[in-house]
């Protein structure tokens, strides 16, 4: 044995482990530095020079037609705490300030107690955090500001201790209003857009990064700009966000009512091609419709009926046959090359013999497919370049990612068959995203003319236009003008006498066509897991002088298909609202001016009332100052107002009210309240003066 040999192995083994306790003591100290201290080293480093620091700009706004504010960059914060910052001084004004901070604190966020943010901010204290979260959501640049202004909080972050980790987040005030036509950014804003007009005008918005550095300057760093950050453009849309609105309750209220999958609703100007409204709604697994992606532009879909209208153009601009060319659909049913071809109305014996405007006010498939099989059916080329005429194969390049293209078969390809012609003049064997249906009709509403949809309006820096984007022409004249005027006859009368009459109007008229097309599932064919149909009208109104194109599609409704009654009635409230808003009466030439007009008034809040009345220069009485809630009486000359008797005990007599009043005064009793229609209360399922029974539901009908 080695002398001294349990003396070496002693030392060495004492030697290893002061060296396993150093190296945990690091890794130990590295973590704490990287994880609980690492917001105090970034600040320190702050104080020193650093060389070439990126500053992000402002991304610019998204801004509707109407002046709207759609997205913008918004600063978010997380506040934190260095509770060793400002040393003894610091930490003794925390404790003398400590309830005020913590009620000011609660004041700015109702959602936390002030009791909680006393515990919060002493057990921090007690760990000596240099780190340490104050509140767990990132808060809004005036709730940052507004937590600057309390006790020891408003020092300098080094005197303070209070510091902030910012972000710039993008925000929507409209919330999923055309969510996937504005788009989406990345969650890390610096790698910019995913989708929509944020990614199609990204190097607009998305403006130009600056360099700064730190530089001691008489004892104190100072931020010296190398070049300063360029804020993003702002981009001008097309939208209308009324209009928006309105497409989008019209559709999702038929969406709900069918338990449809998904639906489509666009809205163009026909003169400009500005698309006014764009919603695409698709249902998740919660039920509800959400904008996951723009299927206006990439959704390539039979389109099914809709394209009659251009197979019949076709025929008429060739000089095959006028709206009183007569066709024998028979009786429903007839053999096209081997494969059966039905109308909708088979089995009631079909149409018999009729006339081209008739075929398409009942939108007989028979009829179309002959006259197309008829003339074209030994030069299939005639009918695709008829097509190929009228642009409705145009590839419109918007702008959009995901953004499809239509297809269009011709006989010299692949899978086309003596079938295929027929089956394609009445929507089927071609793919065609809806906005290029809605670009044909606006075509022709828009005397022939047709004009590429757009978007965007104009690029904007600083109030001035950088960059304008007028009306593009695709096609200057789709079609003889001999052809204009039969076709536009006929879609009117499809929507006066035919099956679109959902679609139509009392107000004004409405020209247009339905669809209603079986979906293709690829492979699998038509009728594997069942048969899923496409419901569609596209159409214009109103019909002498076009100020509005639209289309609405509806896929896999769960009721008996019919584009009149499914997607028509969905246009017809769309338009009728959207025709509303350009409705200016000249009130001076109604008023009779030896007259005074009372308007109908609703019961409710005496102050909100009288206030109303006030400001329209009418004469009311004043009940006294104890009185809150008010009846209403229309006099010859005035309104008079009596007391509402209201006991909070028994239910209140909310006849008359609006919605808001009658919720209001029904909920603060603790009943829950179900609202039917619009305008004012005419009656409610629980008499008033009942007893009220916290937890009941009561029901309201509304009415104009």
């Amino acid at each position: 044995m080695i002398p001294g040999h349990k003396n070496l192995t002693l030392r060495y083994t004492f030697f290893v482990l002061i060296m396993a306790l150093l190296a945990i003591a690091v890794i130990v100290k590295a973590g704490i530095i990287m994880f609980a201290e690492r917001q105090y080293w970034k600040d320190v480093a702050d104080r020193f020079v650093r060389e070439n620091v990126i500053v992000f700009p402002t991304r610019g706004n998204i801004i509707s037609s109407d002046g709207k504010l759609m997205a913008s960059s918004l600063p978010e914060f997380r506040i934190y705490m260095d509770f060793k910052a400002g040393g003894v001084k610091k930490d003794t004004m925390l404790m003398n300030h400590l309830q005020e901070i913590c009620e000011g604190l609660h004041r700015i966020f109702p959602d936390q107690s002030a009791a909680e943010f006393r515990r919060t901010i002493l057990k921090g204290r007690k760990a000596g955090s240099r780190n340490y979260l104050l509140y767990p959501k990132r808060i809004s640049y005036i709730e940052y500001k507004e937590v600057k202004k309390l006790p020891v909080f408003s020092l300098s972050r080094y005197r303070s201790g209070l510091h902030e980790l910012a972000y710039n987040q993008r925000k929507k005030p409209f919330g999923s209003l055309a969510m996937r036509t504005l788009g989406d950014l990345y969650p890390d804003t610096a790698l910019g857009a995913k989708n929509g007009l944020e990614l199609t005008y990204d190097k607009y918005l998305k403006g130009e990064v600056g360099i700064t550095h730190r530089q001691k300057v008489r004892n104190q760093y100072l931020n010296i700009v190398d070049k300063a950050p360029v804020d993003g453009c702002d981009l001008i849309t097309t939208i209308d966000v009324d209009m928006q609105d309105i497409a989008e309750k019209a559709l999702v209220d038929q969406l709900t009512n069918l338990e449809a999958e998904a639906g489509v609703a666009i809205v163009m100007e026909v003169k400009t091609g500005e698309v006014k409204a764009n919603v695409n709604m698709t249902r998740a697994g919660d039920g509800k419709y959400y904008e996951m992606r723009n299927l206006a532009v990439s959704n390539l879909m039979e389109p099914g009926s809709t394209f009659k209208t251009a197979s019949i153009m076709v025929a008429m601009e060739d000089g095959y046959i006028t709206p009183d060319y007569e066709v024998d659909t028979e009786k429903g049913i007839v053999n096209m090359h081997g494969s059966r071809m039905r109308d909708w109305n088979w089995y009631k014996g079909g149409y018999g013999v009729i006339d081209v405007t008739k075929i398409l006010e009942v939108s007989s498939n028979i009829g179309v497919s002959k006259i197309i099989d008829h003339f074209y059916g030994d030069n299939p080329q005639k009918f695709i370049d008829g097509l190929k005429r009228m642009s409705i194969d145009t590839p419109l390049e918007l702008g959009f990612t995901g953004e499809a293209s239509p297809r269009i078969l011709g006989p010299k390809e692949r899978y086309f068959a003596k079938t295929t012609l027929p089956w394609m003049s009445i929507g089927y064997e071609t793919q065609i995203p809806p906005i290029y249906i809605l670009n044909f009709y606006n075509a022709i509403a828009n005397d022939g003319k047709m004009v590429k949809p757009k978007f965007v309006k104009a690029i904007t820096k600083d109030g001035d236009i950088i960059k304008d984007f007028p009306t593009e022409t695709v096609n200057e004249q789709i079609c003889s003008e001999k052809t204009l005027e039969q076709i536009r006859a006929i879609l009117k009368s499809v929507v006066a006498n035919g099956l679109a009459k959902p679609a139509g109007s009392k107000l004004f008229s409405v020209s247009g066509k339905t669809g209603t097309a079986q979906i293709s599932q690829g492979k699998a064919g038509y009728k594997s897991g069942g048969t899923k149909h496409l419901v569609s009208f596209c159409g214009y109104f109103p019909s002498e002088s076009p100020m509005y194109s639209c289309y609405v599609a509806i896929q896999a409704p769960k009721a008996s298909p019919s584009g009149g009654v499914q997607a028509g009635s969905v246009f017809s409230k769309i338009a009728e609202r959207v025709y509303a808003k350009h409705l200016f009466f000249d009130l001076a030439q109604a008023k009779d001016s030896t007259s005074i007009m009372i308007p109908d008034t609703k019961n409710g809040l005496k102050s909100e009332i009288t206030y109303i009345l006030n400001e329209l220069d009418i004469d009311c009485n004043e009940p006294g100052d104890e009185i809150v809630w008010c009846k209403t009486a229309n006099g010859s000359n005035s309104v008079q107002l009596s007391e509402l008797n209201t006991n909070e005990k028994s239910v209140p007599n909310v006849r008359g009210m609006g919605a808001k009043d009658a919720v209001f005064l029904l909920e603060e009793r603790g009943l829950r309240v179900r609202i039917s229609g619009m305008g004012k209360v005419v009656s409610q399922n629980i008499p008033p003066g009942s007893t009220v029974r916290k937890g009941q539901t009561i029901t309201l009908t509304l009415r104009q």
